[in-house]
């Protein structure tokens, strides 16, 4: 009699090769099932405590560092962000390169760094133009010269693209088309996903570094909570896609995260060199007044309340109570991005994006979730932050972009005779 397969149609014997596969098959779909039930989780994990130790390690440096470059101010935190930004878009055109191919196309991979640049060129252009003017704005020559750059910026990356869109069609070979158009493809999904999420880091950084530095540090104190809470006490799997994480450390992390930014917003919120934005592109130290966001207001504890503490009241900065809601989407929302890039990465069948941080892999598998909460950090800062009604500054920032020298002059001069009739009047 034959076997029923348990779809209804007899099968036929196998060779000795089918059943060789079949049992690589099964082998290879093992391990899964370990993953399902909790086997990767890092408390079943017996290498945890080396693992451990050199993250330790590669943290330390890396936060290290970062003060320093915070201490240097925003034009080497923005130096910062682009060396980052190059070397996640170098770790991922790398993932789908294939040697063979790119041996038949000399020139091909200089073409992806000509759309990176070109981006590049047009976001920061677009971000640091108004800095850019004030900068030289004592300078008639360079005033001039900025002002003809940034007004046929747009123009200039447009033609640069084309040029670019144009190399590409031409240097187009037969038998490598799904290859070229796979990687032209790649490289501008690169450009969206990665590199103009990542250049919201810099929009921040100018409104004033406590807005870049806040949401940084939220990330980074989530993630290590979370790797501290499931290394102790993970035992729930949290989600399929990246089998290491656990609830237990999800919600440790949330707590612990949400608590940080009421704290930190205290602390980073006193101090002007974080507060202030940057209107140029100088390195000199910054003056300005805070505005009511960083004015501390103290509350008075109730009366019942008062016998539980030695002190009377507490001063709060009304900037905490936003930081809470930077911390609740950094702790719930954002890790979301890191959940997309472990899926990506399985998708691709890689552990790491790279291997430039022992113990953290690439560049990009640290800053998948950074990317998601430069965003929204900065969309909650133009919406519920900077006003919505014009302000005199804002008035000057347009005049100086917008009007040459004379036409300022022209303008002061009809202002004054505008105001001088009112009084008169």
């Amino acid at each position: 009699m034959q076997r029923d397969n348990g779809t209804g149609s007899p099968s036929a014997p196998r060779s000795p090769t089918a059943r060789l596969r079949h049992r690589r098959r099964s082998a290879e779909a093992l391990p899964d099932v370990g993953k399902t039930n909790g086997g990767n989780l890092l408390v079943n994990d017996r290498n945890k405590y080396r693992s451990m130790l050199i993250r330790a390690y590669s943290s330390v440096w890396m936060i290290g560092g970062f003060a320093l470059i915070i201490y240097l101010g925003h034009l080497c935190i923005t130096a910062m962000v682009v060396v980052i930004q190059i070397f996640m878009a170098k770790e991922l055109f790398n993932l789908l390169r294939k040697a063979h191919e790119d041996r038949h196309l000399p020139g091909f991979r200089l073409l992806n760094w000509h759309f990176f640049f070109t981006a590049m060129l047009f976001v920061y252009g677009r971000i640091l133009s108004q800095r850019l003017v004030n900068t030289v704005t004592s300078d008639k020559f360079l005033y001039q010269l900025v002002s003809s750059l940034i007004k046929y910026h747009m123009v200039v990356c447009y033609f640069l693209y084309i040029a670019g869109f144009m190399w590409f069609i031409l240097t187009l070979k037969k038998k490598m088309y799904k290859y070229q158009f796979g990687q032209y493809a790649w490289t501008h999904m690169i450009l969206i996903t990665v590199f103009t999420q990542s250049s919201f880091f810099v929009a921040n950084i100018f409104e004033g570094i406590f807005w870049f530095l806040l949401p940084a540090s939220l990330i980074v104190i989530n993630d290590i909570a979370a790797y501290i809470c499931g290394f102790f006490f993970g035992k729930t799997p949290l989600i399929k896609i990246s089998p290491k994480k656990t609830w237990e450390g999800f919600i440790g992390a949330s707590i612990t995260t949400i608590i940080s930014a009421f704290l930190l917003a205290n602390i980073m919120g006193r101090f002007q060199w974080l507060t202030c934005p940057r209107k140029d592109l100088s390195t000199g130290w910054l003056d300005c007044d805070p505005g009511p966001l960083f004015k501390p207001e103290y509350y008075t504890f109730p009366e019942w309340l008062s016998p539980w503490f030695p002190w009377k009241g507490i001063s709060i900065l009304p900037v905490q109570w936003h930081a809470l809601c930077l911390g609740l989407f950094s702790s719930i929302i954002a890790p979301f991005g890191g959940f997309f890039a472990s899926g990506f990465k399985r998708a691709f069948k890689v552990k790491d994006f790279g291997d430039s941080i022992p113990g953290h892999g690439g560049i990009t598998d640290r800053m998948d979730c950074q990317m998601v909460m430069a965003i929204f950090a900065y969309i909650y800062h133009q919406s519920f932050i900077v006003p919505q009604s014009l302000s005199v500054e804002m008035i000057i920032d347009q005049i100086l972009m917008n009007l040459t020298v004379e036409q300022q002059q022209v303008l002061f001069e009809r202002l004054k005779q505008v105001l001088q009739d009112r009084l008169v009047g």
